[in-house]
C-alpha cells in the first residue's frame, strides 16, 4: 500500500497533480494488495530467539544467505565501480539484495522486543546484537546506493523497478526463512502470484507515466488527432533544452580566384 498511498498524499498535501494512469494504477495498486492479503499464507509461529536462531541455522537459509552475500559483493565491488552511472539495476539489485537482511532482522528484533517486556533476557542473548549490526549495515548500504541512483536516473524509473526487486527478494526470503508457503494451497498460490502482478503493474503505471499530461477531458482529442501527449519534464534531468534547428551550420568553405 505504501506506493498509491504516498501517490494520494503527495496529490492532496503537496499539490502533486494525479493522472489518469496514476490514478488507475493506485487503484490496481490496491486491489492486488487485496488479493495478496486474502490469498496469504499464515505466518509460522516464531516466539523466540531461539526459535529464531534456528531458523537461521538451517542448511536451506545459511545456502540462500550465502549466495545475496556473493552476489552483493559482487556487485558493489565490481560491477558498481564499472556499469553503475549507466544501467540502472546495479545500484537497485544491491539495495534489494540487502533488504533481505534488514526485513530478517527487523522480525528477529521484534521477537526480541516482546520478549524484553515479557520479562526475557534478551539482551543477553548474542542474537540480538547480531540483529541490531545487521539491521543498522543494511540499513545504511541501502540508503547509500538509493540515493546514488535517484541522483542519476529518473525517479519514475527507480521506484517502480525498486519496488518489484525489493518485493521479489523479500517475498522469496520469507518463503525460505519462515517456509510460509508449504501448507498453501494452489488456489492461494495463484491468487498470491497474480495479486503480486497486479501490483507490479500498478506501480508501474503510477511512476513511469506520471509526468504525461492524460486525462478524461483532453483523451478523446489525443487520440483522434494523434497527437503526442505532452510532458513534464524534470528539472533534473533536463536543465537548459537547446533548439536544435537555431543553431546555424558551418559555413562552407569559401573559394576566391583571382584572375590576373
Amino acid at each position: 500500500f505504501s506506493a498509491p498511498c504516498s501517490a494520494i498524499l503527495s496529490s492532496y498535501l503537496l499539490g502533486e497533480r494525479l493522472n489518469m494512469l496514476g490514478k488507475l494504477g493506485c487503484m490496481l495498486s490496491l486491489v492486488g494488495s487485496t488479493v495478496m492479503v486474502i490469498h496469504a499464507p499464515e505466518d509460522e509461529e516464531v516466539t523466540t530467539l531461539d526459535e529464531m536462531s534456528s531458523k537461521l541455522k538451517e542448511p536451506g537459509f545459511l545456502a540462500y544467505a550465502a549466495i545475496l552475500l556473493v552476489v552483493c559483493f559482487l556487485l558493489i565491488f565490481y560491477f558498481a565501480p564499472r556499469y553503475g552511472q549507466s544501467n540502472i539495476l546495479i545500484y537497485l539489485t544491491i539495495c534489494s539484495v540487502i533488504g533481505a537482511f534488514s526485513v530478517s532482522s527487523v522480525k528477529g528484533l521484534g521477537i526480541a522486543i516482546k520478549g524484553f517486556f515479557a520479562g526475557q533476557p534478551v539482551l543477553q542473548h548474542p542474537l540480538t546484537w547480531i540483529l541490531v549490526v545487521t539491521l543498522l549495515a543494511s540499513i545504511t548500504t541501502q540508503i547509500n546506493y538509493l540515493n546514488k541512483s535517484l541522483d542519476i536516473f529518473n525517479t519514475s524509473l527507480v521506484f517502480p523497478i525498486y519496488y518489484v526487486l525489493f518485493t521479489t527478494i523479500v517475498i522469496t526470503t520469507s518463503v525460505i526463512l519462515f517456509k510460509e508457503w508449504v501448507t498453501m494451497t494452489v488456489v492461494d498460490i495463484i491468487g498470491t502470484v497474480c495479486g503480486f502482478l497486479t501490483i507490479i503493474l500498478g506501480v508501474f503505471l503510477l511512476h513511469a507515466f506520471k509526468d504525461m499530461d492524460i486525462s478524461l477531458g483532453n483523451l478523446p482529442q489525443v487520440l483522434q488527432s494523434g497527437q503526442q501527449v505532452p510532458v513534464t519534464r524534470d528539472d533534473k534531468n533536463i536543465l537548459i533544452e537547446v533548439d536544435s534547428s537555431s543553431i546555424a551550420p558551418e559555413d562552407k568553405p569559401k573559394v576566391f580566384m583571382i584572375y590576373t
